[in-house]
């Protein structure tokens, strides 16, 4: 075999059409070997000689894409010093672009004996673990041009790739759970009938099924546990692991380009699948532990500030490049139009404590790639001073949990909510004004992936986790969810129908919010979990989407009622907003008149529901579950694309989180004459056109727990 000396850079496994040149940085290793890996079981062992501030690189020519590889680190076996090299572990390349088979969980993966963490294991590794793969580039991507939807104009939908398609039934069963599936017209068409402009992936980084989580039956199902930064997960593929999957999840995000939706990956730079100091050897641990992980003073420990086990050493320029170099190539390459980030505080933990200037976001702000897409903090983690929410930098969006526990507290009756409801409802200007943001910083979300879905929000008040395995005492025990009455599934009709009303006032609040909202994949027509709100190891029916069954009729029509209805009052609200630019506006209200405006109304004006305008007493009564919101479509006060003034109809929004009917005063002085056009007392809302019409001074009745929108055209 000729081995050329090649290039320390780009690191990972390169073909050029000829041969593939191999890079991968290690500065614990006094020795690395490039295994390629045959169909038989054996091996050829290719040393690294050629060395380059400690990126050890050869090319090798006739090397083609499909060929398995690992490496083979030649080191000191110190964990007290910090360093776990051990050539008896077939190590994945941190920059692998694929990656090809499963764990075979036993000894063999660990760098200690069970039972025996101080005794090193010689076990061979390589037939029980997964092998990096040399991929093909080249992709014809045709006319293929990212949506770029401006945040104003941005609904996201976070969705995961298994759960959303496993049990569509116009899903051809060799699609089902697979970067194909999301690419099937029967996809592109509920998500565009629903007005989504963005699809938010869930883990699709190549990630393992925990040891643990294997050996009960159960499964890493989210995929929090990523082990490839580069390389998207193998089982999620239709036709092969061997790069076929890279090209199956480009015609996804084609496919769904497209159709003018956008894909951003929920990523997770926070840890590795190697856990803590008894996880298993697989990559980074192998390959030079003191610089890819954040290490206690006993440095046999790792600091962990994720739940997890490790966390990765953001203050390593190591560390930062494969983070920097796997968003870039997701953009570029894979042509993905943002992140979400995963537990992002531990990104900006440089030394311990959480820093919004540390490198990793000087990095992200002057890069011209990443800087450029959309970026997403989940804005927390497990650790000292974790809970960051309004305090990422500029550039950055935050899931606003804010928004999540205020509006469940108010539509499930707690005192004293009105007051941060309003601040939640118009774009938390507490949290992101004084920093120079918007209220599109804000990704405003009631449900997501973690936690109850939103038929469990309205129908269960404890967590039902037993089939995870832990005594359900795992997850999240404070929900602030209300189970109205029953808890669980019930036929009483009466819970039914409040049930059905509180998810449309959930969805409806969403909708009618200035921000960026979310919604999570099947809350459109009610999925379930059965009250499990940690169903993070179910890969099974507890977490996939039941779609509502479809009549044998050739219209397609939805036989479960509820679910059509829930699924066409939830487009109604999407296509509302956008629609409408006042319940998307790209500045924060003023309160009061806006010049050059020509309208001496106030752009938000709030009243009780007597139709007075709410005082501080008002605001601060522990009694008080009502309000009404004037937006005024008059005073936008930001221009439109080409500087024009933009304008629109004005609404009023009457809100009764009561326990009983209110009586509304529509306000006197902000219209003459308004239309009904949203009552979530109504199955499907209110049909276009058929809302009742109503004068200033007018008394209208909400019933409890409802919501209405009255529209005044411009």
């Amino acid at each position: 075999m000729q081995v050329w000396p090649g290039q320390a850079y780009p690191l990972g496994a390169t073909y050029d059409g000829a041969g593939t040149n191999f890079a991968v940085f290690s500065e614990a290793a006094v020795r690395i070997e490039l295994c390629l890996l045959h169909d038989d079981g054996s091996e050829t062992a290719v040393e690294l000689r050629e060395s380059d501030a400690f990126v050890r690189h050869a090319y090798l020519p006739g090397i083609m894409p499909g060929q398995r590889y690992g490496f083979r680190a030649h080191g000191p076996y110190q964990p007290e010093l910090g360093h776990r090299c051990n050539s008896a572990k077939l190590l994945l390349d941190p920059y692998a672009k694929a990656i090809s088979g499963r764990i075979d969980w036993g000894e063999e993966v660990y760098g200690y004996h069970f039972g025996r963490p101080d005794k090193r294991n010689d076990l061979d590794s390589a037939p029980h673990t997964m092998a990096s793969v040399v991929v093909n580039p080249y992709f014809d991507w045709g006319d293929d041009r990212p949506p770029r939807t401006d945040y104003h104009r941005t609904v996201i939908y976070e969705a995961h790739v298994k759960g959303l398609t496993m049990r569509h039934p116009r899903l051809p069963e060799e699609l089902r759970g697979t970067y194909a599936a999301l690419a099937h017209p029967a996809i592109i068409e509920h998500l565009t009938e629903l007005g989504v402009t963005t699809l938010e992936l869930m883990p699709v980084h190549q990630f393992v099924h925990d040891h643990r989580l294997a050996d009960a039956g159960l499964a890493n199902y989210w995929g929090y546990n990523t082990i490839g930064f580069f390389a998207p997960h193998n089982a999620y593929a239709s036709w092969g692991d061997r790069g076929q999957q890279v090209l199956e999840f480009k015609s996804a995000v084609r496919a769904l380009h497209q159709a003018g939706i956008e894909v951003i990956l929920d990523v997770v730079y926070n840890h590795t699948a190697e856990g803590n100091h008894l996880g298993p050897t697989l990559s980074f641990r192998g390959l030079d532990n003191a610089s890819y992980y954040r290490l206690t003073e006993d440095r046999r420990y790792y600091m962990d500030t994720t739940g997890t086990g490790n966390s990765l050493l953001m203050r390593s320029p190591h560390v930062l490049q494969l983070i920097m170099d796997s968003l870039r190539y997701w953009v570029t390459e894979m042509r993905v139009d943002g992140f979400r980030f995963d537990l992002a505080a531990t990104l900006a933990r440089q030394f311990h404590e959480v820093d919004r200037l540390s490198s990793f976001f000087d990095l992200v702000q002057q890069d011209p790639v990443v800087s450029q897409v959309k970026l997403i903090a989940e804005p927390w983690d497990v650790g000292e001073g974790g809970y960051q929410v309004g305090n990422f930098p500029p550039l950055w969006t935050e899931w606003n949990g804010k928004f999540r526990d205020t509006v469940r507290d108010l539509w499930r009756g707690e005192p004293r909510t009105l007051a941060e409801f309003a601040s939640r409802l118009t774009g938390s200007s507490d949290l992101y004004q004084g920093d120079g943001r918007r209220p599109l910083a804000s990704v405003n979300f009631v449900t997501c992936h973690d936690g109850f879905t939103l038929r469990d929000l309205v129908s269960y008040d404890e967590k039902h986790n037993e089939a995870n395995g832990e005594s359900n005492q795992d997850g999240e025990s404070y929900n602030r969810s209300w189970n109205c009455g029953v808890e669980g599934e019930t036929d009483d009709p009466a819970v039914r129908t409040l049930r059905e009303r509180q998810m449309r006032n959930f969805i409806a609040t969403l909708m009618l919010s200035q921000g960026v909202p979310m919604l999570s994949h099947g809350d459109e027509f009610g999925r379930t979990q059965g009250g499990n709100n940690n169903a993070y190891c179910q890969d099974n029916e507890v977490s996939w989407v039941r779609w509502p069954d479809h009549a044998r009729g050739q219209d397609g029509a939805w036989e479960d009622r509820s679910a059509l209805e829930l699924l066409r009052f939830t487009r109604s609200l999407v296509w509302l907003r956008r629609d409408h630019p006042v319940f998307r506006r790209r500045r924060f209200f003023h309160g009061r008149p806006v010049e050059g405006t020509h309208d001496e109304l106030s752009d938000i004006a709030w009243f009780t529901h007597e139709g007075e305008e709410m005082t501080p007493r008002d605001w601060q009564a522990a009694h008080a579950k009502s309000l009404a919101v004037f937006l005024n479509g008059s005073a936008i006060s930001e221009p439109g694309a080409r500087g024009e003034r933009i304008t629109d109809d004005s609404f009023l929004l009457l809100f009764n989180a009561h326990h009983e009917p209110l009586d509304f005063v529509v306000p006197i002085d902000h219209g003459k004459q308004w239309q009904v056009i949203v009552d979530t007392a109504v199955a499907e809302g209110v049909e276009p056109g058929s809302g009742a019409k109503v004068a200033a001074g007018d008394r209208l009745t909400l019933v409890d727990r409802s919501l209405m929108v009255l529209q005044r055209p411009a």
